[in-house]
């Protein structure tokens, strides 16, 4: 004689309490953290450069407001939940060697454009005593735009290089 045992799962039953909590949790917005941010390494050189230059970027970018980058640092700033983020004491692209390298001069500031595989473009600034990298979120792909705010405070904290 055999007998066969069924097994019955009972639904899970989490309460009031425990409900309201994950809502809660589910509710919460990103704005709260900080967008994380690789910090640069820059060159002794460089670094005053950058911590200028960190106190003169805009508040706004693009009608997007400045926040904070994880870690926070000096080298690093974003907007609109991390949509604009730029990285001041970037190591020089490799991309610089390349004869063909596709470049771009927006109120004064020369600047490296690359398409990362999967990711929005990429700026780098070159002829500068420090590197500036600014990179753009998928919905900037074919809108270099807000190059343009941060012209003033390049040429203001970062002088050119021969």
């Amino acid at each position: 004689m055999t007998s066969s045992r069924r097994r019955f799962r009972r639904p899970l039953f989490l309460g009031p309490s425990v409900a309201a909590l994950l809502l809660a949790a589910a509710g919460c917005s990103s704005t709260d953290a900080a967008v994380p941010v690789t910090v640069p390494t820059p060159s002794g050189e460089a670094a005053p450069y950058c911590r200028a230059l960190h106190k003169e970027l805009p508040k706004t970018v693009a009608g997007l407001d400045r926040g904070d980058t994880g870690p926070k640092s000096e080298l690093t700033a974003q907007w609109g939940d991390g949509a604009i983020v730029l990285r001041c004491g970037v190591p020089r692209p490799a991309k610089m060697d390349d004869p063909m390298a596709k470049g771009a001069e927006m109120d004064g500031v020369n600047w490296l454009v690359e398409q990362p595989e999967g990711a929005g473009p990429r700026f780098t600034t070159t002829y500068r005593k420090a590197y500036i990298e600014v990179s753009l979120s998928t919905a900037y792909a074919h809108d270099a735009s807000p190059l343009a705010a941060f012209g003033p405070a390049i040429t203001k904290t970062v002088p050119s290089s021969p």
